[in-house]
């Protein structure tokens, strides 16, 4: 008995209506992107590990797939018993190459590799799949799709205000009501100095992090156990728990932590960014969260995260400013900024929503009956003149009884069906079916196109 294939967990295959509404996702993102200037590039699927490894802090180097080496890559192991019982000690060994883990740091080392043939600033975007070895759940996958957008070689904070305004744009078009929260890595390096931890710095960001998803208990018990004094925790939560309007936070942070240049500067750049986000009047809600973390190492300013409003899931986009991501390739003092759509957990939010477009349930617009051979050629004529004026439409591939045609037609939402019997093919005309109406007029060929095109029957 042959064992039922199966696919890994964590991945998924699509069926054509999922990839009808994943294609109008990327597509209508793509066309925003290209909106504001940025220009399509791809990166291979795997990447040198000396590349992945190192950028995104010991949790995420943990979850980026090593792929082994091709040939008889043991032999090329030293043969001490420490290689085979340390499995980090013995990848390094046997696997050279790994899947990427996102895709801003492929981004930064093609940046680098490619330096003479672009111009700064480089406005690029980049949808494609990323893999990361964690554990399969709801809205987490191994394999998904990532839709970035990034500004390379510029300093200006008018870059934030574009990214925001994408953001809005975005999910405005795609029906997703959001909330945008941003803070500041700067701030956050100044908080955590006014705890006296900066010498933890990643630490307390990983930490912090995690606080909407934990709660603040097993934060702080973290904390508490990565060394954190009770005072320097008291003083870290004071500031993380500033309450009131973005302005009253702002203010009461600017306070608190005047002694701190980086801190002030950090607020600085904030009150820039929210004053000019509040002039565009987006649609969706911006708000600054002073616990907003993002756990990734590169961020060294802005940072980004957005949330459905009307949807239990986690980010479905984030992203932020890094200062010298290329620098590690030997590039410095190249600063970039950029945000990253989770199109697998926007897919799940708007079928969560119900807000995918009707139309994405069918791809011909029409399908023509099969009577007979006679009657089939005929109607090949008829689509392919149809295809040519861009509408699709396709033929029932066998003489089968009409029931049997009808269901076709009506499981693939296709809204017209084209008769052309004996009568038809003598008259030279077509009777058309309105799937949904149920009614069918008989009509002449030469207005097809116009009634596919909008016009009801």
């Amino acid at each position: 008995m042959s064992q039922k294939p199966t696919i890994p967990k964590g991945t998924r295959d699509f069926l054509p209506l999922e990839m009808a509404r994943r294609n109008y996702i990327f597509s209508t993102i793509s066309k925003i992107f290209s909106l504001y200037g940025f220009l399509p590039m791809e990166t291979p699927a795997m990447e040198n590990l000396s590349t992945l490894l190192g950028k995104y802090g010991d949790e995420g180097d943990r979850l980026i797939f090593k792929i082994l080496n091709s040939g008889d890559f043991i032999s090329k192991v030293p043969q001490e018993k420490d290689y085979f019982s340390d499995s980090k000690k013995l990848s390094g060994k046997i696997c050279e190459k790994g899947l990427r883990y996102d895709l801003t740091v492929p981004f930064a080392r093609f940046v680098v590799q490619h330096k003479h043939e672009i111009n700064f600033p480089f406005k690029r975007y980049q949808i494609q799949p990323v893999w990361r070895a964690d554990k399969p759940q709801k809205g987490r996958y191994r394999e998904f799709f990532q839709c970035d957008v990034d500004i390379i070689g510029s300093d200006s904070l008018l870059n934030e205000v574009e990214l925001s305004q994408i953001i809005d744009d975005v999910f405005t078009r795609l029906k997703v009501k959001s909330i945008v929260k941003i803070n500041n890595r700067k701030l956050l390096a100044g908080m955590v100095e006014f705890a006296g931890a900066t010498d933890r710095f990643t630490a307390v960001m990983s930490a912090i992090d995690k606080l909407e998803k934990t709660g603040k208990l097993k934060v702080r018990e973290e904390l508490s156990n990565r060394g954190l004094s009770e005072e320097s925790l008291k003083k870290l939560f004071s500031v993380l728990e500033v309450s009131g309007s973005c302005r009253n936070k702002l203010d009461s942070l600017k306070k608190i932590l005047s002694d701190s240049k980086t801190a002030t500067e950090g607020i600085l750049e904030l009150e820039y960014l929210f004053r000019h986000i509040e002039k565009l009047a987006p649609e969706n809600e911006f708000v600054f969260d002073p616990a907003l973390a993002r756990g990734l190492d590169y961020y060294t300013g802005t940072i980004f995260e957005v949330k459905a409003r009307d949807a239990e899931i986690g980010s479905i986009c984030g992203g932020g400013r890094y200062d010298n991501l290329t620098g590690v390739f030997g590039l410095p003092d190249v600063s970039g900024v950029g945000i990253s759509f989770g199109a697998d957990r926007i897919y799940d939010v708007m079928l969560q929503l119900d807000v995918f477009p009707e139309e994405l349930l069918s791809g011909a617009r029409i399908m023509f009956a099969n009577f007979g051979d006679d009657e089939a050629f005929y109607c090949l004529q008829l689509i392919n003149s149809l295809r040519k004026s861009g509408i699709a439409a396709e033929l029932y591939p066998e003489q089968a009884k009409m029931k049997k045609q009808m269901g076709y037609a009506d499981k693939r939402n296709i809204p017209f069906v084209a008769l052309i019997g004996e009568t038809e093919l003598k008259e030279k005309t077509v009777t058309l079916k309105n799937m949904k109406t149920g009614s069918q007029e008989k009509i002449n060929p030469v207005q097809l196109a116009g009634i596919l095109s909008g016009q009801t029957v």
